[in-house]
């Protein structure tokens, strides 16, 4: 009977999203009558679909997740600004050396890094981001610590709690990570999980290197991840206004900025 429960709740639960994602906002008393639940079971939905990035709870109803907050799936993901996401994984790869441990977040720039680890075989790589996971499996020469714990549809990779606890028991040379967004000198993302397991990542990490694109810093994020000083160096493109670079070169952040062109 739980089982039937939690079937159905599931089913609802993407038929929400869905609604949701094609019509861009909706009322949760819309949802409700639609559903034939109750408003306080529409606002449990819409909490955990929020928690999971498929969308956004405002006042009185949903929005979808194509805003500048919410990044999208990873597929929307992957075809936004590739060519400078390709640019700055490049530029992380130098950074990266046969023999190391490397440690990669669920973002996609780290996913174009992770297209081009072979060529700096033999590696260690720990992620807990399922497309890279499923990438490097079987890859000779690469050994890869694969990190579980509860799994995000939205982001395609595991976060939160256990996660984090997984990241506590090994050690990496360098992390590799992202961000949605930056403000005032500081890194943001909308989820808790994400927090909780980057922050770990961080700890875990001798260099820390920071990977964005200029979009990040004209976008907004609930949950404050640390501030930019906590890392080693910060890869930028070159979109990156001269006035932010110099803002944040003054705050004695270490700043590399790479050019888009082909490479």
């Amino acid at each position: 009977m739980a089982s039937e429960r939690a079937a159905i709740q599931t089913q609802r639960r993407h038929r929400v999203r869905e609604r949701v994602g094609s019509a861009g906002f909706l009322r949760a008393d819309v949802l409700a009558e639609e559903f034939g639940v109750s408003l306080m079971t529409i606002h449990r939905d819409l909490d955990a679909l929020q928690a999971e990035g498929w969308l956004r709870k405002v006042r009185g109803g949903a929005t979808s997740v194509q805003s500048a907050v919410f990044h999208g799936d990873v597929a929307q993901r992957m075809a936004t600004m590739p060519e400078v996401k390709r640019a700055l994984a490049a530029a992380a790869l130098d950074l990266v050396a046969p023999g190391d441990t490397v440690m990669l977040d669920e973002s996609t720039t780290c996913l174009h890094l992770a297209q081009r680890l072979v060529e700096r075989v033999p590696l260690t790589v720990i992620t807990h981001f399922q497309p890279v996971i499923g990438m490097l499996a079987g890859t000779p020469g690469i050994t890869l610590i694969g990190l579980g714990g509860e799994y995000f549809p939205a982001y395609d990779a595991f976060l939160g709690l256990y996660t984090a606890e997984g990241v506590a028991k090994v050690r990496a040379d360098t992390l590799f990570l992202s961000t949605t967004a930056i403000s005032h000198g500081r890194c943001y993302h909308q989820s808790q999980a994400t927090i909780q397991v980057k922050r770990a990542m961080m700890s875990a990490a001798s260099r820390r290197v920071l990977l964005v694109d200029h979009t990040k810093f004209v976008r907004q994020g609930l949950y404050a991840l640390a501030p930019l000083t906590d890392f080693d160096l910060m890869l930028a493109d070159d979109g990156l206004p001269a006035a932010e670079r110099r803002r944040i070169r003054d705050a004695g952040v270490t700043l590399t900025t790479v050019t888009t062109q082909a490479r």
